[in-house]
């Protein structure tokens, strides 16, 4: 017969499963509704012509509903800071989502999704020189593929325009340090975690050597 120890082990076992279970949906739902927006956005882009500025402010406002409503709902509590000091990462945070349509409605949809891929290699370069972090020989090989593979598609891309790079490249480099910004924020403005939506450095990335 089992004991009471072993059903307090089983127990814990199954809200572990249980809890990777629900990241393991989440982060799925998350990819499937982030690659329909992609399609929709650049299916307004091709069909209607929709000024890019116009769908980036329907985006923001979009966000600020859903934050009202998870608000209201208490999934998080809002907390005060001085404007000052997010003026950074707001202003990165603008700027990601601004460039990274453009991106979008001047490319393909394959070269503005490899483009996003540069996204690793810049945040590497602008920790190695603003913050002195190093990374090691394993790490910075793995850099080489992607950048060459990224410059590659975008130069044969059939619909490849001088114009579209200009706009991947601005969303690149905005997006890394809205990431770099986004990342000190989380370590050090713990609260800021809870409605602060930020795709976080790698923590392989994190570890220097």
């Amino acid at each position: 017969m089992k004991g009471p120890g072993s059903a307090g082990v089983m127990a814990a076992l199954a809200d572990r499963v249980r809890g990777r279970g629900r990241i393991a949906a989440g982060l799925l739902l998350n990819l499937l509704v982030s690659i329909c927006i992609v399609f929709l956005n650049k299916w307004i882009y091709v069909h209607y012509g929709f000024p890019n500025m116009s769908l980036t402010l329907v985006h923001f406002v979009v966000t600020w509903l859903g934050l009202y409503i998870c608000q209201k709902l208490e999934i998080f509590a809002p907390k005060s800071l001085s404007p000052s000091k997010l003026l950074l990462l707001a202003l990165s945070f603008c700027g990601f989502v601004v460039f990274t349509n453009l991106s979008l409605q001047n490319n393909t949809i394959g070269t503005y999704q490899l483009a996003k891929a540069m996204t690793t290699p810049v945040i590497i370069v602008i920790q190695t020189f603003c913050y002195k972090k190093t990374f090691s020989t394993k790490i910075q090989l793995t850099l080489i593929p992607i950048t060459v593979g990224v410059i590659l598609n975008s130069y044969y891309d059939v619909k490849f325009n001088f114009l579209g790079t200009v706009f991947a490249a601005l969303g690149v480099l905005v997006t890394s340090l809205y990431q770099v910004v986004g990342n000190f924020f989380f370590l050090y403005v713990p609260f800021l975690a809870d409605f602060i939506n930020f795709e976080a450095v790698p923590q392989g990335l994190d570890n220097t050597v």
